[in-house]
């Protein structure tokens, strides 16, 4: 089968889209046949060396996290699922190689595709829709009425984080450049903010939740803005001895994990409208370089998602 690998750290030409040897289902697990896969954020970072977390096993390592497809076959001990089974879901936590034709998953970090929705339009939602839930629906528990700031309201998890806020009934601010603000607001937002020319703390109200995607600066300026008894999430590295800032607020750093329950609650949120697709960027497996350039450009609204088997 085909796959994208890399053989050492560095820049979109270390990207090799090849043949490997096809996976086989172990106990517990399923293999799919990809339909589609998407570019993360995350996926950069590993190709520069900047999350060896993600290469215990060494090179060449493939490449990729989310994914949606059909089941192929079933390895020994899984239940609820069968050949031909239309599904959708992550690896493990520190695990890649949707980048491929084929991937083998543990059962239970896979679920149903909603029938109503593409393998294409569903995986653009997948892993960040798994930590946006993590973030604001967990940990934060943003609710009617509230009033929610969104640092990098125009990313993959911001995305997904201003419809489900919205969705909530809380009125919602997010900091972006000035030419994603256009798309922040048909995501829902109420005002969006110019973080290169504005001062954010002077502009929003006070707010219940501030949900961070930046940290630094960002973060500390952060605690000017949020009410008495209010609370800060971020998904980014946290400022030392923040709590000891502002021990009126709760901080909080969400646990995100994978597992079968968010991914249901993604395809919920999908099929009831709660949460709609993102304009989508398909390209090919093989235009894996491009599609990084693509990434790494600034230019990008929405996703880039790889359709290997097309609709």
């Amino acid at each position: 089968m085909k796959a994208v690998q890399i053989d050492r750290y560095g820049g979109p030409e270390e990207l090799h889209y090849r043949d490997v040897a096809e996976p086989q289902a172990a106990a517990g697990e399923i293999l799919v046949d990809i339909h589609a896969v998407s570019v993360n954020p995350g996926d950069i970072k590993v190709r520069k060396g900047l999350r060896p977390e993600f290469l215990k096993d060494g090179f060449p390592h493939t490449m990729g996290r989310d994914f949606s497809g059909i089941v192929r076959s079933i390895g020994p001990g899984v239940t609820g699922f069968r050949t031909g089974d239309a599904v959708f879901g992550v690896l493990a936590l520190g695990k890649e190689g949707t980048y491929a034709e084929r991937v083998c998953v543990p059962a239970e970090l896979a679920t149903r595709k909603p029938a109503a929705k593409s393998h294409v339009d569903t995986v653009s939602m997948a892993l960040t829709g798994l930590t946006a839930l993590y973030a604001v629906e967990d940990s934060a528990a943003v609710k009617s009425g509230e009033t929610i700031l969104i640092h990098g309201g125009s990313g993959g998890i911001g995305t997904f984080s201003v419809q489900y806020c919205k969705h909530v009934g809380a009125t919602v601010y997010v900091t972006a450049s000035a030419r994603n603000h256009e798309y922040v607001k048909w995501l829902g937002a109420d005002a969006a903010i110019d973080y290169h020319t504005q001062d954010f703390t002077k502009l929003v109200p006070p707010c219940d939740v501030v949900f961070d995607m930046i940290g630094g600066e960002v973060q500390r300026r952060s605690l000017d803005v949020i009410k008495p008894g209010g609370r800060i999430v971020s998904v980014a590295a946290s400022v030392a001895n923040i709590q000891g800032v502002r021990s009126d607020i709760e901080v909080l750093r969400p646990l995100v994990t994978r597992d079968r329950k968010h991914l249901d609650r993604v395809a919920e949120l999908l099929v009831g409208g709660g949460v709609r697709p993102p304009p989508i960027t398909r390209m090919k497996l093989s235009e894996v370089r491009a599609a990084h350039e693509l990434m790494e450009s600034g230019t990008l609204q929405g996703k880039i998602v790889f359709e290997v088997r097309p609709e």
